[in-house]
């Protein structure tokens, strides 16, 4: 079987048979403009949107999964983390926290909902 591998600015052809493989060819190739890679330099803090919905700030699912509890209704005063929703993920149970002091200005989701990334959970303002 032979495979053409890429690296950096050089193509190489190459024949694998019987778990060994030899170089048959190389070829220079012209340098493309790759982005680099973003590698995260600090874990993200609170799941929160830039977009300010009418109501207040949403606070966002980190990751896909199921609502088994919601902490708080429409109106309730919070504290920088305090609980507001638990969400179930990979047989776990994920607290999501208040990011800032404020009142939940709206509710999105309800108990046993299916929520992907960043789907808006809870607004506060």
């Amino acid at each position: 079987m032979v495979y053409t591998v890429r690296i950096n600015d050089k193509e190489y052809d190459v024949e694998v048979e019987r778990g060994k493989a030899n170089i048959i060819k190389t070829t220079e190739v012209a340098a493309q403009s790759v982005p680099a890679p973003v590698i995260a330099s600090a874990p993200v803090q609170a799941p929160t949107s830039s977009v300010k919905s009418a109501g207040g700030e949403a606070i966002n699912s980190p990751m896909p999964g199921t609502i088994s509890d919601i902490k708080v209704s429409q109106g309730t005063r919070v504290k920088k983390g305090e609980v507001l929703v638990i969400l179930e993920a990979m047989k776990m149970e994920n607290e999501i926290l208040a990011p800032a002091d404020g009142v939940v200005t709206q509710v999105f989701i309800s108990k046993g909902a299916s929520v992907s990334t960043g789907d808006a959970l809870i607004s506060i303002q």
